[in-house]
């Protein structure tokens, strides 16, 4: 079972096998429902025709207390300018995320014996790796953040994954590139692959300047300068003032995106008198959208680099939001 941030969902396995699996979305008719799959559940128990009773095990997608306690250390060492944040994220925690235990055994009526909690990038490991064609596998996630770590790399052998190196919060490839998407007009963890469609049109003229935001090791390894971001303390920013004196005023949303490359779509309606001026406005956010992919890429080849040093495998599995969760 995975719920509580975004696209809950259920799967169900027997023996190995995939059985049955579906997000609460197909059921709600809520686009990237996060709340408690029920319905998913009960699709899933229906369709292979077994009962709660049943089932072995049921396995939540990472430690909720170990969360918990990030939110609760970052909140401490950020205090004041953390309370909001503090006092949001208090209002989910106390009432459902910490109780999932209970809300699971509920929901399902299995003996809390028999509820497991994996950690969230051995979760994101295990469904590239037990997926593979590959009997031994190097194995890379990386994602916005999970109870602490942001990206892992380890090893597959057989039915064994082991995770040997993390980097933890706020260091972050998804954190970046999500205060990227929300500086150009799209939703964090929906917008992103606009980003990337919005990067083919520009050029990477802005690289420079990213790099000056993140470095990478030469072990791979990455850290984000703090003084840009504000995901860790902010509800409704995950940038900061330095950060737009740096790559200039956040694209307005509700200005349609073309540039002499993408053409003007018939389906915008007569061309703007302003319409010089408003390819020049999204160009320059095209740009910016292309250096941040292609420093994205950079940083993953650095890992990924690493990761051979480290493992001499050429096989390799990618996980994790960064890898688009697939």
């Amino acid at each position: 079972i995975s719920c509580y941030y975004h696209d809950s969902a259920a799967a169900l396995i027997q023996d190995g096998q995939l059985i049955a699996a579906a997000e609460e979305e197909r059921f709600s008719r809520i686009k990237h429902d996060f709340a408690f799959p029920y319905n998913s559940i009960r699709f899933c128990l229906d369709f292979a025709g077994v009962e709660s009773g049943d089932v072995d095990y049921v396995v939540f997608f990472e430690k909720p207390f170990l969360k918990f306690e990030r939110l609760m250390k970052t909140a401490i060492s950020g205090f004041p300018r953390t309370y909001p944040m503090f006092v949001q994220s208090m209002r989910t925690w106390l009432f459902d995320k910490l109780w999932v235990k209970n809300t699971i055994q509920q929901a399902i009526g299995i003996d809390k014996s028999r509820i497991l909690f994996s950690e969230h990038h051995i979760s994101h490991a295990a469904s590239a790796f037990f997926c593979s064609p590959f009997e031994k596998s190097a194995i890379l996630t990386f994602d916005g953040v999970g109870e602490w770590a942001t990206t892992t790399m380890g090893v597959g052998d057989g039915n064994s994954l082991k995770l040997t190196h993390e980097l933890r919060f706020p260091h972050s490839i998804g954190l970046l590139y999500s205060a990227f998407t929300a500086f150009l007009g799209f939703e964090v963890n929906e917008g992103e692959y606009k980003v990337m469609g919005m990067a083919p049109y520009g050029t990477p003229r802005y690289v420079d300047k990213i790099w000056q935001i993140v470095h990478q090791n030469s072990d791979g390894s990455f850290w984000l300068d703090g003084k840009y971001f504000s995901f860790h303390y902010s509800t409704n920013r995950s940038y900061t003032h330095r950060f737009e004196k740096l790559f200039g005023e956040p694209r307005d949303p509700n200005v349609p995106f073309f540039t002499n490359a993408t053409g003007y779509p018939d389906y915008y309606g007569p061309k703007p008198r302003n319409y010089t001026e408003l390819v020049s406005y999204n160009q320059h956010y095209a740009d910016i959208a292309a250096s941040v992919q292609l420093v994205t890429e950079e940083i993953i080849i650095g890992l990924v680099n690493e990761l051979y040093r480290q493992t001499s495998l050429t096989d390799l599995c990618l996980a994790g939001g960064v890898a688009l969760n697939s």
